[in-house]
């Protein structure tokens, strides 16, 4: 008897066990993966500072902070990956990620240019702990909870590394035009690194990853902020509507077309 048909009569229900314990938590890379990734950090990065303006500090901290464990709770609890459940996790992660980065320039008075390289040794430190246990730092294989853990671990450092870098170009000198064309022209280094062979996929992703933070939060500050300050004037609320209509619209896209996603068999 062929090997095929003795899994094909293998009980449903050992076949469904298979499909949930290798089912990913995290979507595919795709273009739509980087389009969405960018605009959470930009409305992340404005929605922060409304709600500061708004409530105070305080108050929107622990708000922040509430909702992004509360996303992080269910994003947990899902068996698989789902476009509304896990990018409305990335989203709080961005809010609160621009808060905590805020809190220690801001409330504690730390530097830029200290806290900045503080988060880049968090970040070291995940991602060393990450492959110690896995000896792996690969997105594709975010099927266990201990790598889910890591997997989000990265993905906060990411967020409150890349609103100091962002926010450290722009006190520098550089502006928040400036800031855009920097990191634009930075996200595109690991690309090529990677295309050229000089770098590994996992190490161009990260790399590309944490770029995106400032990147999207310089944008939004520049178009967000007063022309005093170097923006376009827009405004707080209308920078973070527009941009959280258009993850919507992406989500909802993503949600439907399942273009990110990929059945684990």
């Amino acid at each position: 008897m062929s090997t095929e048909h003795v899994l094909d009569r293998r009980p449903a229900g050992h076949a469904r066990a298979r499909i949930r314990e290798s089912a990913s938590k995290v979507p595919e890379v795709t273009i739509y993966f980087w389009i969405v990734k960018v605009l959470t950090t930009g409305m992340g990065e404005t929605a922060s500072d409304l709600l500061a303006r708004v409530l105070g500090p305080i108050p929107a901290v622990g708000l922040g902070g509430l909702a992004f464990v509360a996303a992080l709770v269910l994003q947990f609890a899902v068996r698989r990956y789902v476009a509304w459940i896990y990018w409305t996790a990335i989203v709080m992660v961005s809010v609160f990620g621009t808060m905590a980065a805020d809190v220690l320039h801001v409330g504690l008075g730390v530097p830029y240019t200290l806290s900045t390289p503080l988060f880049l040794v968090a970040l070291a430190a995940v991602f060393a702990l990450w492959y110690a246990s896995e000896r792996t730092l690969s997105i594709h294989t975010v099927r266990t909870r201990r790598r889910e853990c890591f997997y989000w671990a990265a993905v906060l450092a990411t967020f409150a590394l890349g609103t100091a870098a962002g926010d450290l170009t722009a006190s520098i000198g550089l502006g928040y035009l400036g800031s855009v064309v920097l990191f634009a022209v930075a996200i595109c280094v690991p690309a090529v690194a990677h295309r050229g062979g000089l770098l590994g996929a996992v190490a161009a992703f990260w790399t590309a990853y944490v770029i995106t933070r400032p990147l999207g939060a310089s944008l939004a500050d520049w178009m967000a902020l007063p022309t005093g300050r170097g923006g376009l004037g827009w405004g707080l609320g209308p920078v973070t509507l527009s941009w959280t209509v258009a993850i919507v619209a992406f989500v909802a896209f993503l949600a439907v077309s399942r273009r990110d996603s990929r059945t684990a068999l």
